[in-house]
């Protein structure tokens, strides 16, 4: 299966071509510069690969949360690509693309938002729980119990502290992938793809900080 993979939720654009083989092809930017070289990029790729658009068996996005533009723009380039060549597109969850394969529990995933806010998964063998907001209250409703071992993957800079002074003991573990688009091809594998390309919804996790209200008429 042939695979193409944008993501630009973590920590810039990135993206992969992954055939199967032992090494996939991918770039990364490391900066929010999708609009600018997304595209490039992705025709890049596919030239290195030796592949065309319509060559593809799937697409695969990463569908958040993370940064709020850079959500919106990865996911306009995939329904676009799908729709326009007729490739089945995934969405892959950027909790699922961070946490290492089988990762021991518990184990919290965390992504970065906006500077002091953070969007975070606690899966502990019951179903999985989500908050995204300020650290001190994400973490207050995620970790409400008596402390113990916790394993953390993710973006865990902004955290560590904050679960340490709580009295956990905190183990941190690897990423998935060194690129997040890598890791999205990988799970795109075993996915089942959107109905349609229109109906892949993204998770933009917390509201962006500003809103502007519509206008009457």
């Amino acid at each position: 299966m042939k695979i193409l993979a944008l993501d630009a939720a973590l920590g810039g654009f990135s993206a992969a071509v992954d055939d199967g083989g032992a090494y996939p092809t991918a770039v990364r930017t490391g900066r929010q510069d999708a609009l600018e070289r997304g595209l490039a990029c992705i025709e890049m790729l596919l030239d290195t690969a030796g592949l065309r658009l319509r060559e593809l068996d799937r697409l695969a996005v990463g569908i958040g949360p993370g940064s709020f533009t850079g959500v919106r723009i990865a996911i306009a380039y995939a329904k676009s690509l799908a729709y326009g060549a007729g490739i089945p597109l995934v969405g892959v969850s950027s909790y699922d693309a961070l946490e290492p394969e089988a990762a021991p529990l518990p184990v919290l995933t965390v992504v970065r938002g906006r500077r002091g806010v953070i969007c975070a998964r606690l899966r502990d063998g019951s179903a999985p729980t989500t908050a995204c907001g300020p650290v001190a209250a994400t973490l207050e409703r995620l970790l409400p119990g008596e402390p113990g071992l916790l394993h953390i993957a993710g973006n865990t800079e902004d955290v560590l502290s904050e679960i340490a002074e709580r009295g956990w003991t905190v183990r941190v573990l690897p990423p998935r992938a060194d690129v997040p688009a890598v890791a999205i091809a990988q799970l795109a594998r075993t996915r089942v793809p959107s109905p349609s390309p229109h109906a892949l919804a993204p998770d933009y996790g917390e509201s962006p900080a500003v809103t502007v209200p519509k206008m009457r008429t």
